[in-house]
C-alpha cells in the first residue's frame, strides 16, 4: 500500500471525496467477509452431505446460510455472525451425524 503520512490532504486530492471513498472500502470489506463464511458454510454442507450422507441437511444448511448471510449483510451490528453461526452447526452435524 502507498505512503500516504507524507502526501497532501492526506492521500487524497482535494477533487476526491474521502469519507465516500473510506465508506465504500469498509462496505466491500464487509460483504467480502460476509460472503467468506458463506462459501465455507457451503463447502461444510458438501461435506455433510458427502461425508455423512445426509443431503437433506446439506441442502438446509445451503438455504440456512444465504439467509444467515442476507441478514448480516442488511443488519450491520449482526454482519458475519449469522453465517459464523450456521457453519458452527453444520460443524456439528459434520462431527455428530
Amino acid at each position: 500500500m502507498a505512503d500516504t503520512k507524507h502526501a497532501p490532504h492526506g492521500g487524497y486530492s482535494p477533487d476526491m471525496d474521502a469519507r465516500t471513498h473510506e465508506e465504500t472500502y469498509q462496505g466491500f470489506v464487509k460483504f467480502a467477509e460476509i460472503a467468506t463464511a458463506v462459501i465455507i458454510c457451503h463447502v461444510l454442507a458438501l461435506a455433510v452431505g458427502g461425508i455423512k450422507h445426509a443431503w437433506v441437511t446439506a441442502i438446509f444448511g445451503v438455504i440456512l446460510s444465504l439467509a444467515a448471510g442476507g441478514l448480516g449483510a442488511m443488519a450491520p451490528s449482526i454482519g458475519v455472525r449469522a453465517p459464523a453461526a450456521v457453519a458452527i452447526l453444520l460443524l456439528l452435524a459434520l462431527v455428530f451425524y
